[in-house]
């Protein structure tokens, strides 16, 4: 019995020996106009350790051969950089102690500021090691989430996202992952994400979309609208596949609150490529514009009308007359197709008045500048630091364009940042501070290394609408 409980006390005592033989060097990276830390900043050694910053821009920093000496860290972080040397190198020296602390300065190139990544495992891991204070539980729920949508529904926040990878096997849930926020929720304060689980199966992730079959289910064009009763309702487009390329079904649904899920309120022939819900939503004058990646979608905004294919309308331009209408017999006219310069309305330039290809965007009414605006991932060329990780902001004084000035408010070289969606709910100061968020992937960008805990997951933007840089996508 004793021999059983000096072992006991032995591994018990383990973790404690080992924190009290490698206490934390702290590094904090920080915006050195805001002095806010900065999430996604890698220092890297000589020889190649590289280490990332978490929420709060904090490295617990332990590594026996570099402790009490100076060691060089090259710097680096999408969108923010520091000075070059003499020999071109952009980095820092530090003396590595146990218990203390340095700040590394950057500079931010970006007009947006990162401000966290929202979803995955261990959002402040090294503020916790350092015993800094931290604004949630370091969750190991999840460990990355695809694309996301999110409304204001009976009283408090809804979200959705697609592929949510686990910590338990390679597998995870693919039929649709949702949660909820507090309706007071702020970016700014930190999100504590309530994920809805399998009942009776705590742990497990709720597959939203539970349909008969095989694939992965994506939902997309999700919005609340006043039912017969004056209840809310809430639905979404969805579509099922096998691979990207390979879809085998797809349609309108909505959601049970009995149920806790989504279930089919209409099945959408699978020919049919403009008539469901897409993109993000945004209310406007009796209808549910659909950006994708404009709005040049649209469907009158009843339950009966969102759910019926054959009331949603295009905004097509005519040739022959010139004209630009909103019509149900052919599909819409897309940034790619060829209009007159003179009739053009999705035909962004940049300052250079260079073409800006937009992939996927989010448009929404902003009350401070009175415009609509759009937050937009660029499709990019072989000359662009990223194929699809340019992100850029433009604005219009109505919903159907023209769109004519695009400014880029983030950039992530050599990554991935799609789907973007500017949640107006989050929106600050009056509308003047926008708050953005993306998914975060190596997928498309052809970079052979994920970025370890950030890859394949959310990451969030403020964007200060005040900024003097942007004045160029104030032209119309």
């Amino acid at each position: 019995m004793k021999l059983r409980t000096c072992i006991a006390s032995l591994i018990i005592g383990l973790p404690a020996l080992a924190a009290a033989a490698a206490p934390w060097f702290g590094i904090r990276v920080v915006d050195v106009e805001t002095g806010e830390g900065i999430p996604l900043a890698e220092l890297r050694t000589v020889n190649e350790m590289a280490f990332l910053t978490d929420n709060a821009g904090r490295i617990a920093f332990h590594e026996p051969a570099f402790m009490e000496r100076e060691v060089f860290f090259h710097v680096a972080s999408p969108g923010y950089e520091m000075p070059k040397d003499g020999f071109g190198f952009r980095g820092v020296r530090l003396t590595p102690k146990s218990g203390a602390e340095a700040v590394v300065k950057l500079n931010r190139v970006n007009i947006a500021n990162r401000v966290a990544r929202l979803t995955g495992a261990a959002l402040y891991r090294d503020s916790e090691l350092l015993g800094a204070p931290v604004p949630m539980p370091n969750s190991a729920e999840v460990l990355g989430q695809d694309s996301v949508q999110g409304v204001r529904y009976n009283g408090r926040l809804f979200f959705l996202w697609g592929d949510t990878s686990v910590a338990r096997y390679p597998l995870g849930n693919f039929r649709t992952t949702s949660a909820w926020l507090p309706a007071d929720a702020h970016p700014s304060r930190g999100l504590a994400y309530e994920y809805l689980q399998e009942p009776g199966k705590p742990g497990e992730l709720r597959k939203m979309l539970p349909l008969d079959g095989k694939g992965a289910a994506w939902m997309f064009g999700l919005h609340v609208l006043p039912g017969d009763d004056g209840r809310e309702v809430l639905l979404s487009g969805f579509s099922v596949h096998l691979s990207l390329a390979e879809r085998t079904r797809q349609g309108i649904a909505r959601f049970d609150d009995e149920k806790g899920v989504f279930t089919v309120a209409a099945d959408v022939d699978d020919a049919e490529k403009w008539r469901t819900p897409r993109g993000v939503t945004v209310w406007h004058g009796g209808h549910v514009y659909f950006a994708s990646p404009f709005l040049h979608t649209r469907v009158a905004a009843t339950v009966a009308d969102f759910t019926n294919p054959k009331s949603y309308e295009a905004f097509r331009f005519d040739p022959a007359s010139n004209q630009w209408s909103w019509q149900r017999e052919a599909p819409p006219t897309m940034q790619s197709d060829r209009v007159p310069a003179e009739h053009a309305r999705f035909a962004l330039k940049n300052a250079e008045g260079a073409e800006v290809r937009i992939h996927t965007a989010s448009v929404k009414w902003n009350a401070w500048r009175k415009r609509w605006v759009l937050i937009g991932v660029q499709s990019g060329g072989k000359d662009d630091p990223s194929v699809l990780g340019e992100v850029w902001y433009a604005e219009s004084a109505s919903p159907e364009g023209p769109w004519k000035r695009a400014v880029k408010v983030a950039t992530h070289p050599r990554y991935s940042f799609y789907n973007p969606v500017h949640h107006d709910f989050f929106d600050s100061e009056d509308g003047r501070v926008i708050w953005f968020e993306g998914t975060y992937t190596r997928e498309f960008s052809g970079n052979p290394v994920a970025t370890p805990r950030y890859d394949y997951n959310q990451l969030m933007y403020r964007l200060d609408l005040a900024d003097p840089r942007l004045v160029p996508a104030h032209a119309d």
